[in-house]
């Protein structure tokens, strides 16, 4: 991993407007802005670009059967991809349109070095072309003589046209990959375009006559054409930056990353190094001044088994799974779900199942019940510890400044590799042993002992310290979550990694309360229960009350700061439930299917009015509420954050 403190240029695709923004542009404008989070919070120089392209026959197409100008069709799309990245919290610090005068100005100065220098020239092709591909296609990539990607008939188009001398540069872009390795990444892709370019590389038609299209960009050195849309698309990257020479450019262009899905692989790995070394060449510049440093490939969304295509009708939009789930949850599933440089299958049930184990349960109830016991134990404060205290906290298993240390370790090297769902399960790693480390300690059971006070001072420190650090590690990826984590401990300001280090947290910093972080949510695409069972056994039953018998049971919502065995029982646990104005104590049968750990923390529903009774010698004041079905048993809690005490109705 390079050092903190260094710059760093990284961009997306430039987004094509003939559809609206979906789940395949969305995983990778995320990634682009987690990793670009993630550099910044390294500290470095960082310039996160994205954008739309705008030019070609599918947006005169469009434009024509809309009845609108290709102007106003490309403003209308176009508008609706920075709304979505706005919606979706993107920190891109450019948002570039190939319709804008800043780019066509470059694309137009590098044709004419280009043409200037020889690299093109004039003349007469004959092909067949796929316009929803707008390219020419060879006879060994035609499949049964359709397109390869849209399974179209292709159009047999013969015209003269300006070229790109690409063939020129074959042997060096061969070179160039073998002599670096992490040019192309994954090695996969690497290992398809050296594949690729074991046959003859054609030289590239860069222009279309104006009598079959209008809608792109005027060559310079003749105006009867205008520019291939690949052509005038992949200066971009360059033009955004102001082009060679600019500060800019000069500035952030040698840190330069691409971040691409690997259906336009060949553009970017074949057409454009080509490109920029002709540049090079043409500026009497050296070739690795002009050159991209990386372009990181990541594969297809597939829904149902076929990958998501807006022709098939199974495309998943980015804004109705946002505003379903929340922008964190979203962000989390396409991050941890997808291995970056693979395909990843999508479902709306895989969604909430990693909502609910992972978001919910592991991290929501983890700051829930961390700091419901700092709370309630502490006070709402904690202290490190002194030498004594802090030596028998180093000893305590696990080891979480070890942990955190393996953590930030592991995220690094993942991060580096654009591999953020490893990245991801590094920090659930983080969290795993802060819960077992709950349940190690068991800081319920240390408050019952005056004299283990200095112990009890200690675990609550750790909780809040790890709090502290996750809540930064957390921000390039959840980053509403995150900065929630962070105000509830008491750190304000940009959040910084080199401050993820254990033992840096303030003495004496508050700490509030923090539930309902990531509510769990009912998987719709389960039938409810009841319903559709058709094999289901009949319900016995049930004698009906008046509803005034109901009205007189009084249910209220309540939190559970504190929870442990009753000794010499196997079934009942007792629990402390906090119901706003008053604490309880609540004795359940429930041991043999919740640790005591587990509970706390969390938002339940008890029976507020039930006379007192005894069991194993405790006085339980309430009754917890449960359901239970084929052996199994289940504590009810509120899917929203709701205050203690609050009647359920």
């Amino acid at each position: 991993m390079t050092a903190p403190g260094t710059t760093f240029y990284l961009t997306t695709p430039i987004y094509y407007i003939n559809a609206a923004p979906h789940l395949g542009h969305a995983y990778t404008t995320i990634v682009g802005d987690a990793m670009a989070r993630w550099r910044r919070l390294r500290g470095d120089d960082v310039w996160f670009l994205t954008g739309t392209d705008e030019h070609g026959d599918k947006i005169a197409q469009a434009a024509a059967r809309a009845g609108v100008t290709p102007q106003a069709l490309a403003d209308r799309n176009s508008a609706a991809f920075r709304e979505s990245w706005k919606q979706l919290g993107v920190t891109n610090d450019d948002f570039i349109r190939t319709t804008e005068e800043r780019h066509t100005r470059v694309v137009q100065d590098i044709l004419q070095k280009l043409w200037t220098a020889g690299e093109i020239y004039l003349g007469r092709y004959g092909g067949h072309y796929c316009s929803g591909c707008e390219r020419f296609y060879t006879e060994k990539e035609i499949v049964d003589g359709k397109c390869p990607d849209h399974q179209t008939p292709l159009t047999w188009i013969e015209e003269e046209n300006y070229f790109f001398r690409m063939s020129k540069y074959q042997d060096w872009l061969v070179r160039t990959i073998r002599e670096r390795p992490d040019f192309i990444r994954p090695e996969r892709y690497r290992n398809e375009i050296l594949g690729f370019l074991r046959d003859p590389l054609q030289d590239l038609s860069i222009s279309r006559p104006k009598t079959r299209l209008e809608w792109g960009i005027p060559l310079p050195f003749d105006d009867r054409y205008v520019t291939y849309v690949w052509f005038d698309a992949l200066i971009n990257y360059v033009s955004a930056l102001g082009g060679p020479g600019d500060a800019r450019f000069e500035k952030y262009w040698p840190h330069a990353e691409h971040l691409i899905g690997k259906d336009i692989l060949k553009p970017h790995a074949v057409y454009w190094p080509c490109m920029l070394k002709a540049l090079a060449d043409a500026l009497g510049r050296p070739e690795d001044e002009l050159l991209f440093r990386r372009l990181n490939v990541h594969g297809y969304w597939n829904i149902g088994g076929h990958k998501m295509s807006k022709s098939i009708g199974n495309v998943v939009e980015a804004y109705a799974l946002k505003d379903t789930y929340g922008n964190d949850a979203f962000r989390y599933f396409v991050m941890r779900e997808m291995a970056f440089g693979l395909d990843a299958d999508f479902s709306e049930e895989a969604f909430v199942a990693r909502l609910n184990a992972e978001l919910a349960n592991d991290l929501g109830n983890l700051v829930s019940r961390a700091t419901t016991l700092i709370a309630t134990f502490g006070g709402g404060r904690v202290q490190p510890p002194d030498g004594v205290s802090g030596a028998w906290l180093a000893a305590q298993p696990p080891d979480l400044a070890v942990e955190l240390a393996k953590c930030r370790a592991a995220v690094d090297a993942a991060m580096d590799e654009y591999a953020f769902h490893r990245a991801l399960g590094a920090i659930w790693d983080m969290v795993g042993a802060v819960n077992r480390f709950v349940d190690v300690q068991q800081p319920w059971a240390l408050a019952k002992d005056p004299a283990r006070r200095p112990q009890l001072d200690a675990v609550l420190w750790a909780l809040g310290e790890s709090l502290r650090v996750l809540g930064i590690i957390l921000a390039p990826f959840l980053p509403d979550a995150a900065a929630r984590i962070r105000q509830a401990v008491d750190q304000t300001g940009e959040a910084k990694l080199a401050d993820a280090t254990w033992g840096g947290r303030a003495a004496g910093a508050a700490v509030q309360r923090l539930s309902g972080l990531f509510p769990r949510v009912e998987d719709k695409t389960k039938p409810a229960a009841g319903t559709g069972a058709a094999t289901a056994a009949p319900a016995t039953e049930t004698p009906r009350i008046p509803k005034d018998h109901f009205a007189r049971v009084e249910l209220r919502v309540a939190e559970v700061v504190a929870a442990e065995v009753v000794p010499k029982s196997k079934k009942l646990l007792k629990l402390t439930v906090s119901l706003g104005s008053e604490q309880r104590t609540v004795v359940a049968g429930i041991a043999e299917h919740y640790a005591p750990g587990d509970l706390v923390g969390k938002k339940i529903v008890v029976v507020a009015n039930l006379e007192p009774a005894k069991l194993m010698g405790v006085e339980s004041q309430g009754m917890i509420l449960a359901g239970s079905a084929d052996g199994r048993l289940a504590v009810l809690t509120v899917d929203r954050d709701l205050p203690p005490g609050a009647k359920v109705s």
